[in-house]
């Protein structure tokens, strides 16, 4: 099994967009070296306070600086806001930052009302899932210059390293974010720490409509990765208590408060006690929106997740308070997983 790590940039308790930057560099460069396939970072508006990850192409091109071999990609750009030949023109310079290992992660999601105006977003589309599949298309097409010759943008270039281009994925939540990547052909990723009951059905949904990519950077046959929020500890009982950091933040975005990050002793207190550690075999269709545990047991956890999907890469997501906690989790899910360090 692949691992794969993406980070929010939290700002820490007293401190900085600048803080939690650097806290990302670090992630990513002890990911590199611990052998994880892909690092990602996101896309998040109006909450720059908490959460400082809100223009991946500016902190990936950081990261491109400072790895050499990891790939690097968004997750994600959310498309709804921007013009398809501009994040063309973005992930081709990134291409050219880091040449051959850049993913374009595309996704969409609406923010508050004000930060749509901000951003210059139709909230209200006639057609969403049409309007999505047609930026994705118009991004493939300027990645690997794909429109055909009497096309308006085919005399459109975009910077490019020589290498492989950036490899498109769909990024998405939903059935129907994993039936746009499937009629595309292209990769897709589910984002199981924002609604895990849909996870079966998505990749059900993406390759029941799955059709072989017409063109460069897509796919012949189907290829997935599922987003998991996890959290490793040397125990499953440390584990559990560094797991009601994300359980806490899951109960209070359901109260509105949303990107705040409590301690873990705020989160025990919140939850009314210590979360039970996770139990080392799921039910049938049981997905918790968070799990935990030692190396061993997270081993397992995910290969049961990634066996009822079908895919053979997980994509980590981690809450928590404590940026050494965060990196303490990478290296044992490492050891579990048995990665080859670099």
């Amino acid at each position: 099994m692949d691992l794969s790590l993406v980070d929010l940039s939290p700002v820490p308790e007293g401190g900085t967009a600048t803080d939690a930057y650097a806290n990302t560099v670090t992630a990513a460069k002890q990911a590199e070296e611990l052998g994880y396939s892909r690092f990602w970072v996101a896309e998040h508006h109006a909450m720059g306070d908490t959460l400082a990850g809100t223009t991946p192409e500016v902190l990936l091109g950081h990261l491109a600086a400072e790895t050499d071999s990891i790939r690097l990609g968004s997750g994600a750009v959310l498309l709804n806001h921007y013009s398809p030949y501009k994040v063309a023109e973005v992930f081709g310079a990134l291409d050219g930052l880091a040449p051959g290992r850049i993913d374009a992660g595309l996704g969409r999601a609406n923010g508050s009302p004000a930060a749509d105006r901000a951003l210059g977003t139709e909230r209200r589309v006639e057609n969403p899932d049409a309007e999505h599949r047609e930026k994705i298309e118009a991004v493939v097409a300027h990645l690997y210059d794909a429109f055909p010759d009497d096309h308006p943008y085919s005399d459109l270039e975009i910077p490019r390293s020589g290498e492989e281009p950036p490899v498109p994925w769909v990024l998405g939540s939903s059935p129907s974010s994993a039936k746009v990547a499937g009629q595309l052909g292209l990769r897709y990723c589910f984002a199981a720490f924002i609604r895990p009951g849909f996870a079966t059905q998505a990749f059900e949904t993406y390759r029941e409509h799955f059709e072989p990519a017409a063109s460069d950077g897509g796919l012949d046959e189907p290829a997935g990765m599922v987003a998991v929020n996890a959290i490793a500890a040397e125990t499953d009982e440390k584990a559990a208590r560094k797991r009601a950091v994300a359980e806490a933040s899951f109960q209070r975005m359901a109260r509105g408060v949303v990107g705040s990050t409590p301690s873990i002793d705020e989160a025990i207190d919140e939850l009314g006690g210590v979360p039970d550690p996770t139990p080392t075999t799921l039910d049938a269709g049981e997905w918790p929106r968070a799990i935990s545990g030692s190396p061993e047991t997270l081993a397992g956890l995910l290969e049961q997740l990634t066996d009822r999907v079908g895919v053979e890469e997980v994509m980590i997501q981690q809450v928590v308070a404590d940026h050494d906690d965060a990196l303490r989790s990478q290296e044992l899910l490492a050891e579990g997983l048995g990665l080859d360090a670099r």
